[in-house]
């Protein structure tokens, strides 16, 4: 698990500055602290920072060449069957001088070019300079967990694990992307390709890019299929689903360093850290944080799992502290943000780094055996339909009439907004469930500037594009495949990715594993969500590992009390940030609509925290990497 960065001037020719590439590399040393290397060739520079996991020897020093100096690589991630795929390239007659799965990835791609791609099983983003071709090869793993982004100018491609890498080239100039912006609004991410920065893409999931001959070009070589069902008998289904996890998990635990698990208290995690206990000898190393908020506190749960399995377990209870904490998660997402998990997430690697450099997750869990109330409520949608629409429309009216004060229960706010978008196709509803801003509330706070200047798209037509392109044959699997191409890799591995990288702390995914999460998708989408009961064949399967507190209790939220935070801790702090005359001239918003969330929020008038969030993270944004 490294940072990686690099230049390449195709147009020119121009010897590529040393002093530029060690500059990047040193806005990624957070993300690699064991290392530092550099490889510089006339216009060519590829640079890389490392954390070590695997072969901790100089021999996996990188960038990494072939040799004879053709081929070049930096690589960020992990190849968990590097040991497979090396007893094959060294049956074929390669030669190797380490035992690290970079060499594996620049051996096969000398043998099998771009399509080495094809092979690899795990995560990450490396660049490939082929002198021989005179071309550069950068790809991101299938579901996105490594990040790469890119920046094209006139005479060539740099590219870094994070955007902020690029403020060491003094021609960087840092510009606001209104369109990227006006997106994050809705989703509280900025969506791919697109970054927060004007001139900076990020490369998608399941993607490569070449550079060859001053021609850039992009390409996906894979996606998850849905459209294919595997005909398998409950138990036989259960009895594959826990083999090919206990595999996933088992490859996982391949490190040169120590290894732990998160433990939330949630059925995902807990399934992770009971297949782990099955394959060690010693104790489980296991890490939980925990609130004074009891309403967010999952400790009691964490604990149920570690008793079971007897873990070396550790266990936080932390108190955010706000002038802490938001300059640090500000720098490290480099880009708005606003998911308010990371906050915990932060904590948590923070925590955990101190006793192990690698921790396993249960990351994914949700989008494969569908897991979100969400997808619930896309069933009982789907009953109001045979409603007729004008029916529909009132409800949806009464909806909207209906108001949500600051002390109401979750159940009312849920309904609101349940009857709010009832009126509305499907795909277009669940758009709206996923929106912070409905598109109401967005005409209204943003100025008319604002929106030209965005370019006028509907933020919604993003996850309509992603149904258009599933080839699920039902809509419960059709929101899956939506939320694995949008919400998973753009939300929640970006999360964790960035904080766990933030104290160079690895972070490991099994239930991320292609193989897995293909079979996953072979699953009819009546074993995943039964009736009420959310990830059910999931449920079955695990009985016997997990308590039953564990398995049958209500979905938690890994959450902070935001609520709370606006109206007490936060109060001043947000009025200073987005009521400023510098907030103010930068003409996003209109001040009046600001101050009237902020001030119903307060007197507990409305809910308005996940959107006061989405402003605070942005104005944060600006005044740390635009105003600088």
């Amino acid at each position: 698990m490294c940072g990686i960065a690099g230049r390449v001037n195709f147009v020119s020719g121009a010897p590529v500055n040393a002093a530029l590439i060690r500059g990047m590399c040193d806005l990624l040393a957070h993300r690699g602290p064991d290392g530092e290397g550099a490889y510089i060739d006339g216009p060519v520079g590829l640079g890389h920072r490392r954390l070590a996991i695997i072969d901790l020897s100089p021999a996996a020093h990188q960038p990494m060449g072939n040799g004879n100096g053709t081929v070049w690589i930096v690589f960020n991630g992990e190849i968990y069957n590097f040991r497979e795929l090396r007893l094959g390239l060294e049956a074929t007659g390669h030669h190797f001088r380490s035992q690290s799965d970079t060499e594996v990835i620049l051996r096969l791609y000398e043998e099998e070019g771009v399509k080495c791609l094809d092979r690899l099983r795990g995560m990450f983003a490396f660049a490939i300079w082929d002198a021989r071709e005179r071309m550069l090869f950068i790809a991101r793993d299938r579901l996105g967990k490594k990040p790469l982004y890119y920046l094209l100018d006139g005479d060539g491609i740099a590219f870094a694990s994070e955007p902020k890498a690029f403020l060491a080239d003094p021609g960087f100039n840092a510009r606001p992307n209104l369109e990227a912006i006006y997106h994050y609004l809705t989703y509280q991410y900025v969506p791919s390709p697109l970054t927060a920065f004007r001139d900076v893409q990020k490369l998608p999931p399941a993607h490569y890019l070449l550079v060859k001959n001053g021609e850039v070009s992009t390409e996906r070589y894979w996606k998850l299929q849905y459209g294919q069902k595997r005909q398998l008998t409950e138990d036989a289904a259960c009895e594959e689903l826990l083999a090919r996890l206990r595999e996933a998990v088992k490859l996982r635990l391949i490190s040169d360093v120590p290894l732990g698990a998160f433990l939330s208290g949630g059925i995902d995690s807990g399934t992770i850290v009971a297949l782990m206990a099955e394959h060690g000898s010693l104790p489980v190393k296991t890490f939980s944080i925990g609130f004074e908020e009891k309403a967010y506190d999952e400790l009691p749960y964490a604990r149920l799992v570690a008793r079971r399995y007897g873990t070396d377990h550790q266990e936080f209870v932390v108190r955010p502290q706000a002038t802490e904490i938001f300059p640090k998660l500000v720098w490290h997402y480099s880009e708005p943000f606003a998911d308010s998990s990371a906050i915990p997430t932060y904590y948590l690697a923070q925590l955990t780094r101190q006793h192990v450099t690698v921790a396993l997750n249960g990351d994914a869990g949700d989008e494969n055996f569908a897991g979100y109330d969400r997808y619930l409520a896309n069933v009982l949608a789907a009953r109001c339909e045979r409603m007729p629409h004008v029916l529909r429309r009132c409800l949806a009216a009464v909806g909207r009439a209906v108001p949500a004060p600051a002390f109401s229960s979750r159940i009312v706010s849920r309904g609101k907004r349940f009857l709010e978008a009832l009126a509305e196709p499907r795909e277009r509803r669940y758009a709206r469930w996923m929106s912070h801003f409905s598109p109401s509330l967005k005409a209204e706070i943003c100025t008319e500037e604002f929106q030209r200047a965005a370019g006028g798209k509907d933020s919604a037509e993003l996850l309509l594009d992603a149904y258009r392109a599933s080839d699920a044959p039902d809509f419960i699997d059709a929101t899956l495949d939506v939320d694995v191409n949008t919400y998973l890799p753009e939300d929640l591995l970006v999360k964790v990715d960035v904080a766990t990288m933030a104290h160079g702390l690895e972070g490991r995914s099994p239930m991320l594993d292609h193989l897995f999460m293909e079979f996953c998708a072979s699953l009819p989408s009546h074993m995943k969500l039964r009736g009420r009961v959310k990830k059910y064949i999931f449920k079955r399967a695990v009985r016997g590992l997990l308590p039953r507190q564990i398995i049958d209790r209500p979905k938690m939220g890994f959450g902070v009390p935001l609520d709370h935070w606006f109206r007490y801790d936060l109060r001043e702090m947000a009025r200073d940030l987005l009521l400023s005359p510098r907030a103010a001239g930068r003409g996003y918003f209109r001040k009046e609509v600001v101050h009237r969330l902020l001030d119903e929020h307060i007197r507990g008038v409305r809910h308005w925290h996940y959107q006061l969030w989405n402003l605070l993270m942005l104005e944060l944004w600006h005044t740390t990497f635009i105003d600088r």
